[in-house]
């Protein structure tokens, strides 16, 4: 009789059922069988697979050092002598993706055994870790937990068995192999040449990544003189979030009155993004939008003076589409208050 594999799961403190983002600082730490969405995972692995022990971490713990402490969980994985590594999957949790993707790394280097992971693809851990773990393509949020671990199993059991995953199945690894082909490259190339001449569309065997290109503006020749405008994707907005920015998935973004002010008081602004530990923010908003600082420079003849507002919204899992929408409208904005001689300092969390 063939013995199921044993399979090892790697979560963080909220799917690990540890808690929210208050756990976030919580150490490794292992359960023993599946727990929370390792549930799922048991049923669809069946007899094949068996799930012999959890690895849980914070995000912000493991974020805080994330190649010294991936190495600790990988520890802690190789003490149950697995066959495979699941992690999450991550959805489009940036913290929780990287978390992923890093032990997954950690655990292939170490012991040679296939890790496989589930992201969306705007998650950004996706281009870091795609060459070094499996990641199957998943949705944007829990609500498709089903279907990531239907499709996380499926691709684990055929690396475990030693097969060729489905095109499509993972990320592309960008990784080149040899194999041999019945027609030569200038063969091939012909080939391709013909096929396009005929109108066709000949699929490349060496796809190049499209990269968006994004020209600066030109340098401000004179600080003294600009205007600068503060702005930032880490949360800040007034106490009350009048326009409801949300939080994780951002849709919109906001610009509130400085009138007066000479730093953020955090009686009148707070942060609450949900992508980061915002505690710091919380007790002083200048960590973020640095008006303080800037009133400064201003007071001192550096810079000229600073718009009385600031923009901001939240880049937690926001979308490259919505994001590269708000940047445009926060631009036409600022270029339509101001014609010349501005300048922005936008921080990111």
């Amino acid at each position: 009789m063939v013995r199921s594999l044993r399979v090892v799961h790697y979560l963080n403190q909220f799917f690990g059922q540890i808690g929210g983002e208050d756990q976030a600082g919580t150490a490794c730490q292992v359960k023993p069988g599946p727990v929370g969405p390792g549930l799922a995972f048991k049923a669809l692995l069946g007899g094949q697979a068996e799930i012999v022990a959890t690895v849980i971490c914070g995000d912000n713990y493991m974020g805080e050092n994330l190649e010294q402490t991936s190495l600790a969980a990988a520890e802690l994985v190789a003490q149950h002598q697995p066959d495979l590594l699941l992690a999450g999957p991550a959805f489009v949790s940036g913290r929780y993706g990287m978390a992923c993707g890093a032990v997954c790394q950690a655990v292939a280097q170490q012991l040679g055994i296939p890790t496989v992971t589930g992201m969306s693809e705007e998650n950004p851990a996706v281009d870091i870790y795609k060459a070094h773990a499996y990641i199957a393509p998943a949705g944007k949020s829990a609500a498709k937990m089903k279907d990531a671990a239907q499709a996380m199993v499926k691709l684990a059991l055929a690396l475990a068995q030693g097969q060729e995953p489905e095109p499509g199945s993972y990320f592309a690894q960008g990784k080149r192999r040899l194999v041999v082909r019945e027609a030569s490259g200038a063969q091939r190339a012909v080939q391709m040449l013909v096929e396009l001449l005929q109108g066709g569309e000949p699929a490349t065997e060496l796809p190049l990544p499209n990269f968006e290109k994004v020209p600066p503006a030109p340098a401000l020749t004179n600080l003294a003189e600009a205007v600068i405008v503060l702005g930032t994707e880490g949360g800040v907005t007034p106490v009350d979030n009048p326009d409801r920015i949300e939080m994780s998935m951002a849709t919109k973004w906001g610009r509130y009155s400085l009138e007066g002010l000479a730093a953020m008081d955090p009686e009148r602004f707070t942060a609450s993004h949900g992508g980061y530990d915002n505690t710091a923010a919380k007790q002083n908003p200048n960590r973020v939008v640095p008006l303080d600082v800037m009133c400064d420079l201003a007071g001192e003849g550096v810079v000229g003076s600073l718009a009385e507002f600031f923009y901001t919204t939240a880049g937690n899992a926001t979308t490259v589409d919505n994001a590269t929408r708000f940047g445009r409208e926060i631009a036409q904005d600022i270029r339509a208050r101001f014609q010349d001689k501005v300048g922005v300092v936008f921080t990111s969390t």
